[in-house]
Formats: structure tokens, C-alpha cells, sequence
């Protein structure tokens, strides 16, 4: 299990700007990772996420996980998970 903690200080807007405060770095997140990084701010698991996004955006279980997984190697390389 991956250690969210570190999401619970970054500042995300509606429109999907991030801010980091510990380092300064900022990007923008398209609208599915956007839902992802608020669901793992609210301590959500991966397969509340997973239904979560089945739920909102209508897909199938296997595109949700992709795009899951992909956004969390994202994280990964910002040393943000």
C-alpha cells in the first residue's frame, strides 16, 4: 500500500492547479487525476477511488485502474507517494 501522506499538504484548485508548499513546484492536473488526488486527500483506497471514478465518469473498471496506476507513477516521480 502506497503512503498518501504527503498529498494531504499540496493545494489543489477547482480548475485543477497544484501547489506544493514544502518544495514550490506546481503543475495542472486534467479533470480524472484531478478527482484522484482529492479522493486520496480524503484518505479514499484505491478501490474507493476506482468506484468512485466508475460511478462519475462512466467507464470500465480497467480504464479506471489505468488511469489510477498512471496517475500514481505521476506521483511517484515527484517523490509525492
Amino acid at each position: 500500500m502506497k503512503d498518501y501522506n504527503k498529498l494531504s499538504n499540496l493545494a489543489i484548485s477547482d480548475s485543477g492547479f497544484v501547489f506544493n508548499p514544502s518544495n514550490g513546484d506546481s503543475f495542472t492536473l486534467n479533470l480524472i487525476a484531478s478527482f484522484i488526488l482529492n479522493k486520496l486527500k480524503e484518505n479514499k483506497t484505491k478501490e474507493e477511488v476506482l468506484e468512485s471514478i466508475i460511478e462519475k465518469f462512466e467507464v470500465e473498471k480497467s480504464d479506471a485502474e489505468l488511469d489510477f496506476d498512471n496517475f500514481i507513477n505521476q506521483l511517484m516521480m515527484y517523490k509525492l507517494v
